[in-house]
């Protein structure tokens, strides 16, 4: 058969910080194997389109001056200037955001850079979806995303359409967009996945709910499905290298220096984590040689300039961040890693540094040595408290993730997160507070009394009875009235970017070039 040609779309909305890796893997997937292949990113250009309408009647002053200035903050967050100034920088970002929130508000929808809720339909009931997709012509994004599908299909009508769903953020908005598209195109094959579609695939007796307006689910990597639609042939399993960014316009995002994210690796290495989606999943870990990764990055460099590499590895492995020491990435970078003993040797983490490193996430989770052994972490408290001074020494920035109301905490063991915190605060400089979510379908759950998280065929959470009583409105109560209350704890939570939070923390500090 002849090559069938596709059209692969990042709906709203998702932080328009940087390009969608998703839709740069697929495209050099799609493109080596001679398909026409198209990518657009229409987050980006709804929030930009939204940004850039003509000023809505404001009742409000903030409303008003945010309007005013709304061209002047979006080349702000794209100058490097901006970030040495930490208040003018949440001014333009609240700013920018107040306009989305106004864009939003005639359609009822609450719209931010980060997210999207209707106050009637939601992105975990199927039937919600398909209401989405029914009365599209209701979406805020809708006069933006019609009049750019039309050019798209005019230039050329793709055989296949691919949405790639991420988020619950961009759920609503990629069924609108569906229903617009089958408006235009009703005889196109559409074809979803991305990370939300793969959850929702792992739900026992799911299927495909959205017969007639979804021709297909797809979960985790999608190069090889998406080549068999195109071309009629069974490629063999797709590599984790390769990445096409030439139609998404780099220098388009809200940052000040083009961002080029890449993952070295699918799934987890370690994988033994209590209630972790990927252990639930049973999503296979792969990766490339470590040399052949930086090989990768290299070229990478030369074809598509940037200025920041955001890894997207759950975890960067030991074997990369070893290699990365001898054969740097040529650029600054950051990326999540899990706490081990090579982070506490000074000498490793001074190279680390060499090589680019400015920012490294660290999922923590709990400063209790109880609760980190029942979710299986691997770690105890004394090296994780190591890492962060031998980063924090080497001048690598720390963004560390706690977490709150595991079946294995209650409130004295959440007293000790908060004294293993103040300890060691000097020595982190970002800080991400969740409240745990029981994942549905987890090994765990099944040992656990549970409710409804959120009704819908579509849910990937469950309510639980905590075993000791440390339901989520006490802890919710403990983080607000104490644990955020020490002036330490409120330093490190006011660095925290707005909306953008880990993407342009490193632009605070550092300055890749």
């Amino acid at each position: 058969m002849k090559n069938q040609s596709i059209l692969l779309i990042h709906p709203p909305v998702a932080k328009p910080g940087e390009p969608p890796a998703g839709l740069a893997k697929l495209a050099a997937a799609l493109r080596a194997d001679g398909i026409d292949c198209r990518t657009w990113d229409a987050s980006l250009d709804g929030i930009l389109g939204l940004l850039a309408k003509p000023a809505a009647d404001a009742t409000d002053t903030w409303t008003r001056r945010a309007l005013a200035h709304r061209r002047e903050n979006t080349d702000a967050l794209r100058s490097i200037s901006l970030y040495g100034n930490r208040d003018r920088y949440k001014r333009a970002v609240m700013d920018l955001n107040r306009v989305l929130y106004a864009a939003g508000k005639p359609a009822g929808v609450a719209l931010s850079l980060a997210n999207y809720t209707h106050p009637d339909l939601s992105p975990v009931r199927s039937g919600d979806l398909i209401r989405a997709a029914e009365t599209f012509r209701d979406n805020p994004f809708f006069p933006i995303f019609s009049s750019q599908l039309e050019e798209l299909f005019k230039e050329r009508e793709p055989h296949v359409v691919g949405l790639s769903i991420n988020f619950m953020s961009q759920a609503l908005c990629a069924f609108a967009m569906i229903g617009c598209i089958r408006s235009m195109l009703g005889g196109a094959t559409i074809v979803c996945g991305g990370g939300l579609v793969t959850s929702w695939l792992n739900i026992p007796g799911l299927g495909n709910p959205f017969h007639g307006l979804v021709d297909e689910l797809v979960g985790g990597p999608g190069e090889a499905r998406l080549i068999s639609m195109c071309t009629g042939s069974r490629p063999d399993a797709p590599s984790t290298t390769g990445y096409d960014f030439s139609d998404m316009g780099m220098d388009r995002y809200l940052s000040p220096v083009p961002v080029r994210p890449y993952a070295a690796s699918r799934g987890c290495w370690w994988k033994k984590c209590a209630f972790c989606p990927e252990t639930a999943e049973d999503a296979p870990y792969r990766c490339e040689d470590a040399a052949t990764t930086i090989d990768d990055l290299l070229r990478l460099n030369a074809r598509f300039p940037a200025g920041l590499i955001h890894f997207l590895d759950n975890a960067l492995s030991p074997r990369l961040l070893e290699e990365m020491t001898g054969r740097p990435p040529g650029l600054p970078w950051y990326g999540f890693a899990r706490v081990t003993r090579h982070l506490a040797d000074a000498d490793f983490v001074q190279r680390l540094k060499q090589s680019g490193c400015v920012m490294l996430k660290l999922g923590i989770e709990s400063g209790d040595q109880q609760v980190l052994s029942a979710l299986g972490k691997g770690i105890d408290s004394e090296m994780a408290a190591s890492v962060l001074h031998t980063l924090h020494k080497a001048g690598i920035a720390t963004y560390v993730y706690l977490l709150f109301g595991t079946p294995a905490e209650d409130e004295a063991r959440a007293r000790r997160t908060l004294d293993f915190t103040l300890a060691h605060s000097g020595a982190i400089d970002f800080l991400n507070l969740a409240v745990f979510n029981l994942p549905a379908h987890s090994r765990e759950a099944a040992q656990l009394e549970t409710l409804d998280f959120y009704e819908g065929d579509l849910s990937l959470y469950r309510e639980f009875v905590h075993p000791g009583g440390w339901n989520r409105d006490r802890v919710r109560r403990f983080l607000t009235r104490e644990f955020k209350k020490p002036a330490p704890i409120r330093r490190i939570l006011n660095n925290d970017p707005p909306f953008f939070t880990s993407n342009h923390a490193p632009f605070f500090h550092s300055t890749p070039i």
